[in-house]
């Protein structure tokens, strides 16, 4: 399986987990000629009642031999991130906040990290 491959996949995987703890998945794979997003999804809070946009990167790593996923989160990364959130927002008439997000999957365990609020 190649890393490109591998990497849909692992998005897919997150988007289940995501949405089977509550996320509504508004895109996967939102790619723009100057930025892409890997998963954008709300929180559902309740009745037609939703939480802020949040864009999530997947890290996948078949071990953690050469660092976590989310240790590949770096400042630059973050700045990649902000940047495409940032263009999706005024692409899409989104005035609201929004809040950017990590998804790790590793081959070593079963149950993927969620983290919210990088920034």
């Amino acid at each position: 399986m190649t890393n490109y491959s591998s990497g849909h996949a692992a998005e897919k995987v997150a988007a289940e987990y995501l949405k089977r703890h509550g996320y509504d998945i508004v895109a996967l794979n939102w790619k723009h000629p100057r930025a892409e997003i890997d998963i954008i999804a709300r929180k559902k809070l309740g009745w037609r009642r939703y939480g802020p946009h949040v864009f999530f990167e997947v890290k996948y790593r078949k071990t953690d031999h050469q660092g976590r996923g989310l240790d590949y989160i770096t400042p630059a990364k973050l700045k990649q991130m902000q940047f495409a959130a940032n263009m999706y927002a005024t692409l899409n008439d989104i005035a609201d906040e929004y809040i950017l997000g990590a998804v790790e999957l590793s081959g070593t365990s079963d149950v993927p990290v969620i983290i919210e609020n990088l920034y």
